[in-house]
């Protein structure tokens, strides 16, 4: 059998890929596992497969391989989309200055130290040096990968994470954002105020019963226990290797209800590993579509589906069931109530489906001024306390509820946050057009049952992995469309202003 350019990148990159299976698992017992006296031996395990990754991808050979592969015109569009893959990841790999890597993790380790003192110190004066120093860095980064990728520096932190974005169309989504959800959050705090005030079900819930229950809603989803499992860890995450999937949650004796939505929302995560073209799972193409596709398909489970009025009817008298509930608090409209409260808070992660969007909207604005450098370091956090004013109507006590409270600009994970909402529009997009397509959807949700909703899925979105080259194309192909701000502030009204 004569060896192609293209069948030699697919062998390397098939090693890469389970090179990078094996950081997943270490990286997942890191969290759930390893005791503390391994995590130096740990690093360096880590860091061994990094390097020899690294290697693989920037061999020289590399380079001619992809030009001969992209001359071959007798590739089929999967192995076409293959070699663009393969493309984007070499230019990545080889556009940064092996020590200009080595600063920015060196100004990454420091900074994440830094803050944790300074978080709790609330003392943003004492991370900026620190932080100064990572911003520099990551400049310098998004500067050299702008050049070898054509774009801007600020675009090319945003494809890194959403392959396809560009601040000019998150600018014009995200003002629309801006432009009502002051006006919308302000509305479902009233329309909230008029109703009857939720009650938590009272606890303990064993750790154990919340678990079962978890177990049995991941498979009712879909999921597959013969390629994952479930573990606790202190932040939940959804991480592993082809075909092991791993996902982890965190329990709480007191309220069974975070555990539950956590579960689902990393199932959501899982579903579109285990969803991913088997012919491609070790290839580029077979990969998933980015960090905003990924971010929808979690929240499609959790924020669509689980918290739908159709599927908390079913849960309602499952759950109380599960825990030996009784009295009004296991009712369905309560938990209906429960799991749509909103209200202004000053922490992104504790935020609600409403008003989480501005939270995101206020970072994203904000890092991109500070990477176009037209915001100084300095005065972060005035801007972020203007901001939550004019965003939530609230402002923040200190800097550790404010600028200090997230870990991603001190680790380097600049042009990340966008995915977040960009995630949550796309939920709302795919699940109005699969309720549209398969009407089925709603009813079975009511019986606790994701399977039509999980099918439509697996055939518009997980099964295409990236041929699709973006999130608008994955978009425009299983709803006709790109992302259309529209269509989320239409879910949002119907669920929390009853429109």
């Amino acid at each position: 059998m004569t060896v192609t350019a293209a069948t030699a990148l697919e062998k390397r990159f098939a090693r890469l890929s389970a090179i990078g299976g094996a950081i997943g698992i270490l990286g997942w017992d890191t969290q759930t596992m390893m005791p503390d006296g391994a995590a130096d031996a740990r690093a360096e395990q880590t860091a061994t497969l990094s390097v020899l990754a690294h290697e693989l991808l920037t061999d020289p050979r590399v380079a001619d391989d992809l030009a001969a592969a992209e001359a071959d015109g007798s590739l089929d569009p999967w192995q076409r989309a293959n070699v663009r893959e393969m493309r984007a990841a070499h230019t990545r790999a080889t556009a940064v200055p092996a020590d200009l890597v080595e600063a920015l993790s060196k100004a990454t380790s420091a900074c994440e130290m830094a803050w944790r003192t300074a978080r709790a110190d609330s003392d943003f004066p004492a991370l900026l040096p620190t932080l100064t120093e990572v911003l520099a860095r990551v400049r310098d980064s998004a500067a050299a990968m702008g050049e070898a990728m054509g774009l801007s520096p600020y675009d090319a932190l945003l494809d890194e994470h959403d392959p396809g974005s560009r601040a000019v169309r998150i600018d014009a989504l995200f003002d629309e954002l801006a432009g009502f959800l002051p006006g919308l959050i302000g509305a479902a705090l009233e329309r909230q105020a008029s109703q009857p005030p939720s009650t938590a079900p009272e606890g303990p819930f064993p750790v154990e019963t919340q678990r079962a229950l978890g177990e049995r809603l991941m498979r009712q989803a879909g999921f597959d226990f013969t390629r994952g499992r479930l573990d606790v860890s202190l932040h939940p995450f959804c991480g592993g290797a082809d075909d092991d999937v791993r996902i982890t949650t965190r329990y709480d004796e007191g309220d069974f209800t975070k555990a539950l939505m956590g579960v689902l929302h990393e199932t959501g995560h899982a579903l579109y590993e285990q969803g991913r073209p088997a012919a491609w799972r070790g290839q580029p193409v077979g990969q998933t579509r980015g960090m905003a596709v990924h971010e929808s398909q979690s929240l499609i489970i959790e924020m669509q589906a689980a918290r739908s009025a159709e599927f908390l009817s079913w849960l309602g008298p499952v759950a109380r069931e599960a825990f030996g509930g009784s009295g009004p608090a296991w009712e369905p409209d309560n938990l209906r109530r429960h799991y749509t409260r909103v209200e202004r808070s000053f922490i992104r992660v504790d935020a609600d489906e409403v008003t989480y969007p501005a939270h995101v909207v206020l970072r994203y604005r904000l890092e991109r001024a500070l990477i176009g450098g037209t915001l100084a370091l300095s005065d972060l956090p005035g801007a972020w306390n203007d901001g939550m004013r004019d965003l939530l109507g609230v402002v923040p006590p200190d800097d550790r509820h404010g600028c200090l409270q997230d870990i991603h600009w001190p680790g380097g994970g600049w042009g990340y946050f966008p995915t977040y909402t960009l995630g949550a529009m796309t939920a709302a997009q795919l699940f109005d057009a699969a309720a549209t397509a398969a009407p089925d959807i709603r009813p079975a949700l009511a019986r606790g049952d994701f399977a039509p909703l999980v099918g439509w899925l697996r055939e518009k979105v997980h099964g295409l992995g990236c041929l699709p080259p973006s999130t608008d194309a994955v978009l425009e192909h299983a709803t006709g469309r790109p992302l259309d701000a529209a269509v989320f502030r239409r879910h949002l009204e119907a669920r929390y202003l009853g429109r």
